[in-house]
C-alpha cells in the first residue's frame, strides 16, 4: 500500500505529498546546483514511495527481502556477502529487523543499525530499518532516528514490537503503539523518512476484532505512514478476500521444520491443517520441506499476482537465499540485468546520489573506497577535476566486517596463486583460488576478455590486480561492458595495474620511452619512490559514455594523486590480509613480506583506445630487454620521469 488511506466507505484516497519538491531528501537544492551531469539512474535519487508509485502505475510488480541481524561477527560477514548476491536479482528494497535484546542501535557489527547502514552505503541497496517501541524512551528513539539519518538511512518500519515477556508492559517515557511512533517521526523529522507500518490480514492477535484492527491501521496511515507490509499468511484467499488486497504482502518459503516453528511462534499464527499434514511426516528432512515450501510459495504467489490486486511481494528470507531465489526465478521476477548504472558499485547514501566519477584503482574494492571517502561533504559529478589533496581517510580498520577479505590461507608460490586466480584453475593442492586480497570475487566478465594475456604475464611475475580492455563505442546495452541507460555508447582506454620486481621496473622504464605519449604510467613502491609521466598531475579519463539527451559522462579516471593514497592500501593488503595468515618467520610470510618491501606497484594507460591495446606488447618488450642481458640501469640513475612529493 503506497500513500493510501482506507476510508469508511471502502474507497481509497491518497495522503498529500507536501514536500514533493524535495523528494530526494535534505539539501537537494544545494546538491543539484553543482550537478553538471544528470544522474543516469533515477532510482538512485527517488524516494522509495515514488519508486513504488511508478511500479504501480506501470503494472510492474516488485519484490523485497527481509533479513535479521546475525549473532556473530562471522555471521555479519556472510550476511553482507548474501546482500551482494541477492541484490543482483533486483529487489526494490530490503529491510532489517530490530531485536531489542541485541543492542540494535549500537555500533556493533551485529546491530540492526550497522547491518542496515552497510546495506545502504556499501551494498547500494535501498533499505528499510525496523524500529520498535519496546523498552525505549522517546529520547532513545529520537537518538536512533538521528543516527539512522546520519548514516544515510531514509526508510523506517515503525512497529510497536513484541513484548519481552508474555505481556506488553507500558512504556512510561516512550510509546505503546505504532501510531504514536509514526506521529513522533513526522513531528521530529518532518518528511525526511519514508515510513512503513504493519498490517494484519487476519487482524492483530491482540485486537478485539478485525474491524478494530482496521481502524488502527487507518490511524497509522493518517498519521503519516507511506506504505504497509502485511504479516505473513499461509493462504492467498486470506489476503484477497479483505481490504488488505492493495498492500505489499509478505511471503515466506518454509525451509525447515524448526524455521516453521519459529515463524509460528513469532507471528502467533496457526499453520493450516493441510500444511501440517504434509510436513509432519517429513519434519526431519529439511530438503523435502524446502521443496514443499517452494511449491506452496509459488502457488500462492501466482494466485496473488494473477489477481491484479497485489503490487509487490515481500519475502522473509530467514537469512537464506536458495529457496527465495528459486521462487523468484520461477515467477520470472528475479532479474539479473548484466547492465550496470555505473562501471563501479554504487552507494545508496543520499549524499552520494550525484556521484558519477571515481578513480579506477578501487574498482575491485568499492567498499574500501566508500569507507575512505565517507566523510566527504561533496562527491565528484561530471568530472574528477584536479584534486591536489583529496582527503582520503586512513584505512586502518581491516577488521571491520564489511571490509574483511575472503582470502584463503594458501600462499605456495605467489606467482602461482595469482595465475590460478586468473585461470580459475586448481592450485597444486587441488584448491581453486577464488579471490585475492585485492579482488574478493572471481574475474568479472569484462576482465575475462583479457584472461589469456593476464594468465601469461602473471606466470612471469607481473602480478595483476586491476585491468580493463579498450572499448570503442560499444552499445550501453552490451551484456559485458555496457552500463548506463539504453541508447548510449561506451568507451574505454586499456588499463593495467600490477605489482612487479625492481628489476622488471628498470627494464620497463627503458621500454616505455618509445611508447610515449601514447602510454601514461605511474610507478611507486611502498617507501614512496615515485615515477610518472602524467602531465601536470592531471587525471586521465579512462571510461566514458555518451547517452541521448545528456552530457558526456566519465565515471572512471586514473588520478595520480589518488593513486598515492591507493598505493598505501594496496601494499598494506600484502601484510594485513595475506602475510598475517601465517606464523612469524614462516617461509610463506617471509616471501610475502619480501614482495611488500621490494616490489613496485605500476599502472599503465594506453590512450589510443581505437587501436588494439599496446600494453601487452609493452610487457613483452620489457621481458625481451631483460633476456638480452643488457644493463637496464638503476632506478636512482633514471632521470626520465617526473617526481613529486607526497
Amino acid at each position: 500500500m503506497v500513500n493510501q488511506v482506507q476510508r469508511g466507505d471502502g474507497t481509497l484516497s491518497s495522503r498529500s505529498d507536501s514536500s514533493a519538491a524535495s523528494a530526494s531528501g535534505g539539501d537537494s537544492s544545494k546538491e543539484s546546483s553543482r550537478c553538471s551531469t544528470p544522474v543516469l539512474d533515477a532510482d538512485r535519487t527517488d524516494r522509495l514511495r515514488y519508486k513504488m508509485r511508478r511500479r504501480m502505475e506501470s503494472g510492474d510488480h516488485w519484490f523485497s527481502l527481509e533479513f535479521f541481524p546475525p549473532r556473530t561477527a562471522s555471521g555479519a560477514v556472510n550476511l553482507i556477502s548474501r546482500f551482494d548476491r541477492m541484490g543482483s536479482g533486483g529487489p526494490l528494497f530490503i529491510d532489517i529487523t530490530w531485536h531489542p535484546s541485541g543492542d540494535p542501535g549500537s555500533d556493533k557489527e551485529t546491530s540492526s543499525m550497522m547491518i542496515a547502514s552497510t546495506a545502504v552505503n556499501y551494498c547500494g541497496l535501498e533499505s528499510v530499518l525496523h524500529l520498535t517501541c519496546c523498552n525505549q524512551s522517546k529520547d532513545n528513539i529520537s537518538r536512533h532516528l538521528s543516527k539512522a539519518k546520519h548514516l544515510g538511512l531514509k526508510n523506517i518500519m515503525a512497529l510497536r514490537g513484541d513484548p519481552v515477556g508474555s505481556d506488553w508492559e507500558e512504556e512510561e517515557e516512550g510509546f505503546n503503539y505504532a501510531v504514536d511512533l509514526v506521529k513522533h517521526i513526522r513531528s521530529e523529522f518532518d518528511d525526511y523518512f519514508d515510513i512503513c507500518v504493519a498490517g494484519y490480514p487476519t487482524g492483530h492477535p491482540e485486537a478485539h476484532s478485525y474491524k478494530e484492527d482496521l481502524i488502527y491501521l487507518k490511524e497509522k496511515v493518517a498519521a503519516g505512514a507511506d506504505f504497509v507490509i502485511t504479516q505473513l499468511f499461509f493462504r492467498a484467499e486470506t489476503f484477497l478476500k479483505g481490504v488488505y488486497a492493495y498492500l505489499d504482502q509478505q511471503c515466506v518459503c518454509v525451509q525447515g521444520y524448526q524455521s516453521l516453528r519459529q515463524l509460528v511462534k513469532l507471528s502467533k499464527l496457526e499453520v493450516p491443517e493441510e500444511i501440517t499434514r504434509v510436513i509432519e511426516p517429513i519434519k526431519d528432512n529439511d530438503a523435502a520441506i524446502r521443496n514443499y515450501g517452494i511449491h506452496q510459495a509459488l502457488e500462492m504467489c501466482r494466485v496473488l499476482l494473477d489477481s491484479g490486486r497485489v503490487p509487490g511481494l515481500h519475502f522473509y528470507t530467514l537469512n537464506r537465499e536458495v529457496a527465495t531465489m528459486e521462487v523468484l526465478r520461477q515467477l520470472g521476477m528475479w532479474q539479473e540485468d548484466p547492465r550496470r548504472p555505473m562501471p563501479w558499485a554504487v552507494s545508496a547514501h543520499p549524499k552520494r546520489k550525484v556521484e558519477d566519477v571515481r578513480p579506477i584503482f578501487w574498482g575491485s574494492r568499492p567498499k574500501s573506497y566508500i569507507y575512505r571517502t565517507q566523510d566527504w561533504d561533496e562527491f565528484p559529478n561530471g568530472r574528477w577535476g584536479n584534486s591536489s589533496s583529496p582527503a582520503f581517510g586512513e584505512l586502518n580498520d581491516y577488521y571491520l566486517f564489511y571490509l574483511k577479505s575472503k582470502s584463503s590461507k594458501d600462499a605456495l608460490l605467489v606467482f602461482e596463486v595469482f595465475t590460478c586466480y586468473i585461470a580459475a584453475q586448481p592450485n597444486r593442492k587441488g584448491h581453486k583460488v577464488m579471490c585475492l586480497p585485492w579482488n574478493d570475487e572471481p574475474l568479472a566478465p569484462e576482465t575475462n576478455m583479457l584472461k589469456d594475456e593476464l594468465e601469461k604475464v602473471n606466470t612471469r611475475g607481473v602480478l595483476t590486480i586491476n585491468s580493463q580492455p579498450n572499448i570503442n563505442g560499444k552499445p550501453s546495452t552490451d551484456p559485458i561492458v555496457g552500463w548506463g541507460p539504453p541508447g548510449g555508447y561506451v568507451f574505454q582506454k586499456a588499463y593495467l595495474e600490477f605489482f612487479t620486481s625492481s628489476e622488471n621496473v628498470n627494464a620497463l622504464l627503458k621500454v616505455l620511452k618509445k611508447y610515449e605519449p601514447r602510454v601514461n604510467y605511474h610507478i611507486v613502491n611502498v617507501h614512496g619512490r615515485n615515477l610518472t609521466n602524467a602531465p601536470d598531475m592531471q587525471p586521465n579519463a579512462v571510461t566514458w559514455g555518451i547517452f541521448p539527451g545528456r552530457e558526456i559522462v566519465q565515471p572512471t579516471v586514473v588520478d595520480p594523486v589518488s593513486f598515492m593514497f591507493w598505493k598505501d592500501e594496496a601494499f598494506a593488503l600484502w601484510i594485513e590480509q595475506w602475510a598475517k595468515l601465517y606464523e612469524d618467520e614462516s617461509p610463506s610470510r617471509m616471501i610475502i613480506k619480501y614482495i611488500h618491501d621490494n616490489y613496485f606497484l605500476v599502472n599503465l594507460v594506453d590512450n589510443d583506445f581505437p587501436l588494439d591495446s599496446c600494453l601487452w606488447q609493452v610487457i613483452e618488450d620489457m621481458f625481451e630487454l631483460l633476456q638480452t642481458g643488457l644493463d637496464t640501469g638503476d632506478l636512482e640513475a633514471t632521470k626520465l620521469f617526473h617526481v613529486f612529493p607526497i
